[in-house]
């Protein structure tokens, strides 16, 4: 591999400019289709096949109405009085107007929802009332006819008397005498048939009286079970000065476009008058348009003085920086102009903006560096461009493809959005390989002696660099031999247990706090203190109660058949209980499906969505799902953010041990092709882990227990991002095998040259050691920069990534790898004979660039001098 990237060197370096416009083309390309083709990003994360998911899936096809997303708007009175007014009316019409426009479906007026709960308790009491009234009318009518029945039954008497004498007369013959009776009697007979006609109908007019009266005893009981199902649900504070819309849009939240969100906002603000002021939650003012904030180019700023720094010229300088806008150009370009046709999250083109900027830099950085080095030793200039991209541009092409294989093994768990994420991350980190290792080269030909200041050629003794046609005194490899001075190496190697102890000791101390470990989704309590969506989140939680940012969805199945008033008393009874379950706060039915078959309930919990009781209140919902239907005839089913964040956080959970065996198990190999030992990839491993406990513990201790709080703009802690883990996995895994990578091929390479094992630590370790530092210094800026990023879903990941390279780089590789190789000598490098055999050489140390035959090499100390120069 050495000699077929020093041959790839060595033509980029001899035909710079196809080079440099293929990759210009290359830009101009994903340029256009970035136009052409970017969509919109989200911050929305769904997992298919995940309980919460299939209810919601299963919903919208029941309820299509109901499955529009949903944005609230928080108004308040600017001085916090009660609302005037002015201020209610205005409140109306923008409900109205925003219920009027086409992306909205509804926006109900909170005031009159809120006066229609305020006056419930006095319409049920008045109900309650003319119940009582109608109930004593009823006995009163049934007293009236009880007593008229009793009066017509002597006449009934008389009547049914008389005409069984009649019916003697006719009997006896006395047919004459039997009619004149009759006669008589037809008068009496017709008056008591008017009298029992008339109790009739009263009798009747009191049974309609009766089932009228049973049919409002039945709506009452409805009223008080709605009214208490509802209790402690407003939309107006009890002070009267604030109130909240809940706006329901009409597609998912994640398709309405970014026009429709803020035509709400501009509806809003042009109804507003004097005193009256909106907030809005963070599913309405999310944009996610921008990817670049301010602290991020300070992150950049400050990896550009630490290049200027250590190259000692703005040119030298700047070429590692412009690999890695060009690569993230390209990588990141590409990823966008994908997103019209994928589902990707925000955090995915972000993320290989981080880490695109990051490799960029560090592995052009490399490149650059041995380059530098050796044109101070006498190489000539094509020459040397093909020996850096043989040597370094070795080591860069597996530290890349660490990276990569670590982050595309994102894709194995199966979940969409966490695919997208890691295979973008994977191909922007490919582009900066690839950018390294041709467009590099391509370039330091066109910078020839420029890539050095005139003072570093002045201390070597040099005007420039030296013929092609000189003879080579120096071999690959023979630039870097042991710094007989004083060296951090050197202390690490003769204080090696106690450096191996004490490096152990701190890592494993800042890890404690990783036992605490929470995970769950954003909401608006991470957004920035002075944003109008953590504005909004706060407002309503202040007002009425923090489950009001969370409201879990029940979704109920209704037996086939039930209708009218059944059903409404089937689905309060299911509210009641509901609302007696723990962390209840109220349990409202919202809405049933045309066909009556399915209804959606809305449950407050107590405490905010990423509160361990709500948490607790999802999983005894499910639990209890069999036993609710068993008592009310109604199936039940679960969705809502807070399922939604629990059923993701256990998806990510599951797949975590998978995704763990396949990175570490495929980076193990790949180091040990590179390493040819069995140890040093085990010890490499060992250290992640120890830098990874580490990272864990201190941003659990920050973002999630709030300690130094106020450095970190942490002004509300909770759980901590649910897939924040797999990606510092993956991305730190991939990044502290660069510096493995970097630092112990630097030590395979002297100990390959012939050094004793113990002697080639340091004279390795002091090799790559300087660019080392600055490659992590430079990472670790970069990463740094995005902890304080506008998007602050993003600030924990620059957080824990920028503090993991930072453990990782200078006390896991610099410090525990150097005492413990020391340690171990030559059995560092052990490999079974049959092992030895069977693996391919990839030569990763350049062993194959040396000339044939014996060559020079620099006296002690010359290639100190160089160094030295080349870093000036």
């Amino acid at each position: 591999m050495a000699s077929l990237l020093y041959s790839l060197g060595k033509f980029a370096a001899r035909k710079r400019w196809w080079f440099v416009s293929a990759w210009l083309a290359i830009m101009v390309a994903v340029g256009g289709s970035l136009v052409a083709f970017s969509g919109t990003l989200s911050n929305t994360f769904t997992i298919p096949g995940t309980p919460a998911q299939g209810v919601l899936d299963e919903l919208k096809e029941k309820m299509p109405e109901a499955s529009g997303g949903l944005g609230t708007i928080v108004f308040t009175t600017e001085d916090g009085t009660a609302f005037t007014a002015e201020q209610e009316d205005a409140i109306t019409a923008i409900s109205q107007q925003l219920t009027d426009n086409d992306a909205v479906k509804s926006a109900t007026d909170p005031l009159e929802l809120q006066r229609s709960l305020d006056d419930a308790p006095e319409m049920i009491d008045d109900g309650e009332a003319e119940l009582e009234s109608a109930k004593q009318q009823l006995e009163a009518g049934q007293a009236e006819l009880d007593a008229g029945k009793a009066q017509l039954a002597p006449a009934q008497q008389q009547l049914e008397t008389a005409e069984a004498q009649i019916q003697q007369l006719e009997a006896a013959g006395q047919t004459a005498m039997a009619e004149q009776a009759r006669a008589q009697l037809e008068p009496q007979r017709a008056q008591l048939e008017a009298a029992q006609a008339q109790l009739a109908e009263a009798e009747q007019q009191l049974e309609d009286g009766r089932a009228e009266y049973e049919s409002g005893v039945a709506e009452l009981e409805a009223a008080k079970l709605q009214q208490q199902s509802s209790e402690g649900l407003r939309f107006v504070s009890e002070d009267g000065s604030a109130a909240f819309v809940q706006v329901q849009f009409e597609q998912p939240m994640m398709e309405v476009a970014k026009a429709d969100r803020d035509q709400v906002q501009q509806i809003t603000e042009a109804g507003l008058v004097p005193g009256l002021q909106a907030e809005y939650s963070k599913d309405i003012v999310e944009d996610i348009s921008q990817l670049f904030g301010a602290a991020e180019i300070i992150g950049i700023a400050v990896a550009a003085a630490v290049l200027i720094l250590m190259l000692g010229t703005l040119i030298a300088a700047g070429l590692p920086l412009l690999m890695a806008v060009i690569g993230v150009g390209v990588g990141v370009g590409g990823t966008m102009a994908l997103s019209g046709v994928v589902e990707m999250s925000s955090i995915s083109p972000v993320l290989a903006l981080m880490l695109g900027l990051a490799v960029g830099i560090d592995y052009s950085l490399f490149i650059v560096n041995r380059h530098r080095t050796q044109l101070l030793s006498g190489v000539p200039l094509v020459e040397s461009i093909g020996r850096a991209t043989g040597t370094s541009g070795n080591a860069v092409l597996f530290a890349g493809l660490t990276v990569i294989i670590a982050l595309a093994a994102l894709a194995v768990p199966g979940i969409p959005f966490l695919t997208v994420l890691g295979l973008a991350g994977a191909a922007t980190v490919a582009v900066a390989v690839v950018v390294a290792l041709t467009l590099t080269p391509a370039m330091l030909s066109i910078m020839g002696k420029r890539i050095l200041s005139t003072r570093a050629w002045a201390r070597a003794g040099m005007s420039g660099p030296v013929s092609e046609n000189t003879v080579q005194t120096t071999t690959a490899g023979g630039e870097f031999y042991n710094d007989p001075k004083r060296s951090w190496g050197k202390a690490v190697t003769r204080h090696s247990w106690l450096s191996l102890v004490a490096g152990v000791a701190v890592l494993g101390l800042m890890a404690v706090p990783a036992a605490e470990l929470r995970l769950g989704l954003p909401d608006g309590s991470s957004e920035p203190a002075d944003s109008t969506a953590y504005q909004a989140y706060t407002q309503l939680g202040e007002n009425f109660g923090e489950g009001i940012n969370g409201p879990l969805i029940i979704v109920a199945d209704l037996p086939e058949g039930l209708e009218g008033t059944a059903k409404d008393e089937a689905l309060l009874e299911l509210s009641q209980e509901l609302r007696a379950m723990d962390h209840v706060s109220a349990a409202v039915p919202t809405g049933t499906s045309e066909d009556g078959r399915t209804a959606v309930l809305q449950v407050i919990p107590e405490e905010g969505p990423a509160a361990q009781s709500t948490e607790d209140l999802v999983h005894n919902l499910r639990a209890e799902a069999d036993a609710l239907e068993a008592s009310t005839g109604v199936g039940v089913s679960l969705t809502g953010q807070p399922a939604m964040q629990i059923d993701v956080s256990d998806k990510l959970a599951d797949a975590m041990p998978v995704y763990l065996a396949i990175v570490i198990g495929l980076s193990l190999i790949l180091l040990l092709l590179v390493f040819r030992s069995i140890l040093v990839p085990l010890l490499a491993t060992a250290g992640f882990l120890l830098s990874l406990g580490a990272s864990f513990g201190a941003v659990v201790a920050i973002y999630q227990w709030g300690w130094l709080s106020e450095v970190f703009g942490v002004h509300h802690p909770g759980p901590i991002l649910s897939f924040l883990p797999m990606i510092l996995i993956g991305v730190l895994f991939g990044l502290a095998m660069d510096y493995q990578m970097f630092l112990v091929s630097g030590m395979r390479e002297s100990f390959a040259h012939g050094e004793d094992a113990r002697a080639a630590v340091v004279s390795g370790f002091n090799h790559g050691a300087k660019v080392v530092t600055a490659a992590a210094i430079i990472m670790v800026s970069v990463f740094a920069g995005f902890i304080f990023s506008h998007l602050t879903m993003v600030r924990p990941i620059g957080f824990a990534l920028a503090l993991g390279v930072l453990l990782d780089a200078f006390v896991v590789r610099m410090t525990l790898i150097p005492a413990a190789m020391h340690l171990l000598g030559k059995s560092a490098w052990w490999m079974p004979n049959w092992l030895d055999k069977i693996l391919p050489d990839v030569d990763v140390e350049g062993a194959k660039l040396v000339p044939t035959g014996s060559a020079a090499t620099p006296a002690d100390g010359a290639t100190d001098t160089l160094e030295e120069a080349a870093v000036r």
